[in-house]
């Protein structure tokens, strides 16, 4: 396995954010500052607040609906925005006719791949699949059922127009809350270089590359929850399936360990369809 961790230095890096953090923190905590500061450049501030907190926990859920049927699909982790790894575990709904429980599905997330056990669909038990992010028509924003948090992020470096709507809390927290619409080809260009291929695809692959959210950031700059829509075409029925992918993140600094798979252990049989 390839071992990768993010331990006490997280305090450190969270410390040492808080005094270069610049303009960002200036904004922050005060409704009238942020009111006057530029929403779209506070936005495409926002994955590099991210990094400067080190990493967080996760919780994300993703509805879709098509044709009259709504499920919700929802997910739990830890992301290490440093290093680009994340671990989720995606509980996918039971069956239309309420009959099948399926098993969680453990994603890790890494630069330019996602990872998936519990795959089903003809993959054994005991193996991963591997998919390479760079080649999905969404770039893995809604293919795990999760939207990765610093790809989801890093969408709002993309932002094309924003308002500030005013303060809210979430989870308790106070935040700003910021309403606006991003392109995903402006995001690939911004983003970071594993993200760049992942945001192409997805600005070619879904019905349109403008992506609405609506984003609520700390008095830090950090995201807390960001809620994007995104829309695509079904390949099979041509019916246009609407997205939304609301994501919270908290508890900053916590320690994150993420092992990738050996070789051996990634599955090399062609996949069924679910």
């Amino acid at each position: 396995m390839v071992v990768w961790q993010h331990g006490q230095r997280f305090a450190a890096v969270a410390a040492a954010g808080l005094m270069v953090c610049g303009t960002g923190c200036a904004n922050g905590g005060h409704s009238g500052d942020a009111a006057a500061a530029d929403p779209v450049e506070v936005l495409h501030r926002a994955a590099g607040a991210l990094v400067r907190a080190g990493s967080s926990k996760a919780l994300t859920s993703m509805e879709m609906a098509t044709g009259g049927t709504r499920v919700t699909i929802r997910g739990e982790g830890v992301y290490d925005y440093a290093e680009r790894l994340g671990r989720l575990q995606v509980q996918l709904p039971p069956d239309p006719a309420g009959t099948s429980e399926h098993r969680p599905i453990t994603e890790l997330l890494a630069p330019g791949a996602l990872f998936m056990k519990n795959r089903g669909a003809g993959v054994p038990a005991d193996k991963w699949v591997r998919v390479d992010t760079g080649t999905l028509s969404d770039g893995n924003l809604v293919t795990g059922g999760a939207t990765d948090p610093f790809a989801a992020a890093e969408v709002l470096r993309g932002t094309r127009s924003a308002t500030y709507v005013g303060e809210a809390k979430v989870a308790g927290i106070p935040v700003r809350h910021y309403r606006g619409t991003a392109d995903l080809e402006a995001a690939a260009r911004r983003a970071s270089a594993a993200n760049r291929a992942p945001l192409r695809a997805a600005a070619k692959g879904f019905a349109t590359a403008e992506v609405p959210f609506e984003a609520y950031l700390d008095n830090q700059g950090r995201i807390r929850k960001i809620r994007h829509r995104f829309s695509f075409v079904n390949g099979q029925q041509k019916d246009t399936v609407a997205v939304a992918s609301t994501t919270l993140l908290y508890g900053f600094g916590v320690p994150v360990t993420v092992r990738l798979p050996d070789a051996e252990d990634i599955y090399a049989g062609k996949l069924a369809e679910n």
